[in-house]
């Protein structure tokens, strides 16, 4: 006697990405890109956070093009949902003004394999550096501005980390 059935077919892979500027709860995004799914072995999450680490900051203003980030970000997404056989994936990043240990951005991937969600994090994190067009933009606690923050060669190098040879 059969009491129910259990559907052993995959669930499509489930991509979101978002671009905002109010914070995000980690613990609602994780249970919203796993809910019902059964596949899930390893769930990994990266949390980015504004860093001051010599006190000189009141806040860190983050501009993006709208948009053309939201659509950088989704093809970085599902680049990392195909390379890794990931379930799912989410991106957020945020916007605006965001104080010393506010929350900047956010990537869940999630697979069967812890593997595969570590490296399918990694991947998203290190092309979301260098790819998506956000900049940075220092306000001092002393008051006034300071400098655009400048792109790293060290994001460069994460990012080429990932290429494929051949």
């Amino acid at each position: 006697m059969q009491t129910g059935t259990r559907t052993s077919a995959r669930q499509a892979p489930t991509i979101a990405v978002r671009i905002q500027t109010e914070d995000f709860d980690i613990a609602r995004e994780i249970a919203a890109l796993t809910r019902d799914r059964r596949e899930i072995g390893a769930v990994v999450s990266f949390t980015g956070l504004c860093r001051d680490e010599g006190g000189r900051l009141s806040a860190l203003e983050l501009e993006h093009y709208p948009g053309m980030a939201e659509r950088a970000i989704g093809v970085i997404a599902a680049e990392a949902v195909s390379r890794f056989g990931l379930s799912g994936i989410t991106a957020i990043h945020r916007h605006g003004a965001i104080e010393p240990g506010g929350n900047i951005v956010l990537v869940v991937a999630c697979a069967s394999h812890r593997q595969a969600a570590f490296d399918g994090a990694a991947f998203l994190m290190d092309f979301l550096k260098t790819d998506a067009p956000f900049w940075k933009k220092e306000h001092l606690a002393a008051g006034g501005t300071g400098e655009w923050v400048s792109a790293k060669d060290t994001d460069d190098k994460a990012k080429a980390r990932w290429q494929r040879n051949g």
